[in-house]
């Protein structure tokens, strides 16, 4: 079951000056934008050429660095501890489906109860996220569980998110609730052929998401900039560890 995410007000100041809206055609060699949202099946989306697999292989075990672990959902088990790797964080949890942030077809306060319409991250303009265009995460809020800002995780981070044999490159766009992880938005879902409907879609669990310490995409709309990035971070992660 989706948990609605906690939104943080953060101060107005703009990033860099607005970037074009993202397009589903393809930004550079090998790269494409995420797939608009529809009603038919989701349309998988691949970016760059490093594989899950060998991102996977990288991240087989877990040298816990969260003082606890938390849920996927409400009255779950705490059983997922964030892990630690030289350049990055990651988990492996479920995905529930984030819709907050600009209204739009897909996501809105009809379609979703838990609707809201803002992000704890703003675009550079200040106008809130697009989770139907722009694939981001959502990391828990800070805890004694854990604080992400320790590991240089902040607005605008790269993220690998990687579900079977996909890798879709997101930013970490929203803050959820303090206890529980495993949240993406509704662009991140569809791109990676997850049912991206805020109820009932989703995936109960083999996502991992692997976020770079000290990354950050400026303008956090620029999903461009956030594939660039991500891939040339996946590279060298897959390098280094």
């Amino acid at each position: 079951m989706r948990v609605q995410s906690l939104t943080l007000a953060v101060a107005g100041a703009a990033l860099l000056a607005p970037a074009p809206a993202p397009s589903p055609a393809p930004v550079s060699a090998g790269l494409t934008a995420a797939a608009r949202p529809s009603t038919s099946a989701p349309a998988v989306v691949r970016e760059g050429d490093v594989q899950a697999a060998d991102l996977l292989a990288k991240v087989r075990g877990c040298t816990q660095v969260s003082n606890g672990r938390y849920r996927s959902d409400d009255g779950a088990r705490a059983d997922i501890p964030v892990c630690g790797k030289r350049g990055a964080v990651f988990w492996k949890a479920d995905m529930d489906i984030d819709c907050d942030g600009r209204p739009g077809r897909r996501c809105n306060s009809r379609s979703d109860p838990l609707f809201s319409d803002a992000t704890a991250y703003q675009q550079s303009d200040g106008r809130e996220l697009d989770a139907e265009t722009l694939p981001y995460i959502v990391v828990p809020g800070v805890s004694d569980i854990w604080n992400h800002r320790d590991h240089d995780i902040r607005a605008g981070s790269v993220a690998a998110v990687i579900y079977e044999d996909r890798v879709q490159y997101a930013v970490v766009g929203d803050i959820g609730p303090r206890h529980i992880i495993g949240e993406a938005s509704y662009a991140t879902a569809k791109a990676l052929g997850i049912r991206p409907d805020p109820i009932g879609g989703g995936t109960d669990a083999g996502v991992t998401y692997l976020v770079f310490k000290d990354s950050r995409v400026s303008p956090i709309e620029s999903h461009r900039a956030a594939a660039t990035l991500g891939e040339s971070l996946a590279r060298k992660f897959v390098k280094e560890n």
